[in-house]
């Protein structure tokens, strides 16, 4: 018992400190420094990954970098991921020394990181809080409607995880998500966006479990007291983050 309330102090005083930090960096709301963090959060990730994948080449480091940094002057930095995914593929042809495993981590997570930064440049700081509002919700959501209604088992993937409360997290985060919407939008759009969203931030998640299942660890790594490693944190929006930006592109 003194263990499990100990584990519960220390997540609580980690997700002051995320919040409180995230809260300073939107209200600078710089294009550099949004860039810089999501930078050093994909280079972490990146060596989780590469812990998920049993990856052992450290040259992803390289080209991720490089790639990250081509990212800063490209308008839409999400097509360069395809510009990498070539180079891979070229020089595997031409050589065939190049671990295939390689091309993992540049879909998971590089290619998400892409895409939550051209989210930012593209629709502000307020669409990231957007963002981070349903995503949030969703999975707090599912956490205290699966806990008292929960019933029927989501998948085995995530044991845990309710059709009760999958459902009640999404209508959670669309009510939520929708009053903290672009006000540019509609009223419709933003309450399906919130939705969709909200049901690719749940697989997000369980596809995260998916992998650590695979690999046979608990946590992608250890980075955040409390709640494991950035993955462990960041997997909802990494997949909420591309549905986003898509439907934003069709209905905004």
């Amino acid at each position: 018992m003194a263990n499990i309330i100990k584990e519960s102090s220390t997540r609580i005083k980690t997700g002051l400190v995320l919040i409180i930090a995230m809260i300073i960096i939107g209200y600078i709301d710089s294009y550099f420094i949004m860039w810089a963090l999501f930078g050093t959060l994909l280079m972490i990730s990146i060596s989780e990954a590469k812990k998920l994948f049993q990856l052992e080449s450290d040259s992803i480091y390289v080209y991720s970098a490089l790639l990250w940094f081509a990212a800063y002057f490209y308008p839409t930095p999400e097509d360069l991921i395809f510009i990498v995914a070539i180079g891979y593929a070229s020089q595997l042809a031409y050589k065939k020394t190049l671990d295939k495993k390689m091309f993992l981590p540049l879909f998971y997570p590089t290619a998400s990181f892409l895409f939550l930064l051209s989210l930012y440049s593209e629709y502000g700081v307020m669409t990231l809080l957007w963002l981070l509002v349903v995503v949030a919700s969703a999975d707090t959501g599912a956490y205290f409607v699966g806990k008292s209604f929960g019933k029927t088992k989501f998948c085995e993937t995530s044991p845990n995880k309710t059709i009760e409360g999958v459902v009640g997290g999404v209508v959670v985060a669309a009510i939520l998500g929708t009053y903290f919407a672009n006000d540019n939008l509609h009223i419709v759009s933003a309450f399906v966006i919130s939705i969709i969203v909200a049901f690719a931030s749940v697989f997000g998640d369980l596809f995260e479990s998916y992998l650590k299942r695979e690999a046979n660890i608990k946590d992608s790594g250890n980075i955040l007291p409390g709640h494991g490693g950035i993955l462990d944190r960041t997997d909802g929006y990494l997949f909420g983050a591309i549905v986003m930006l898509v439907l934003l592109r069709v209905l905004g």
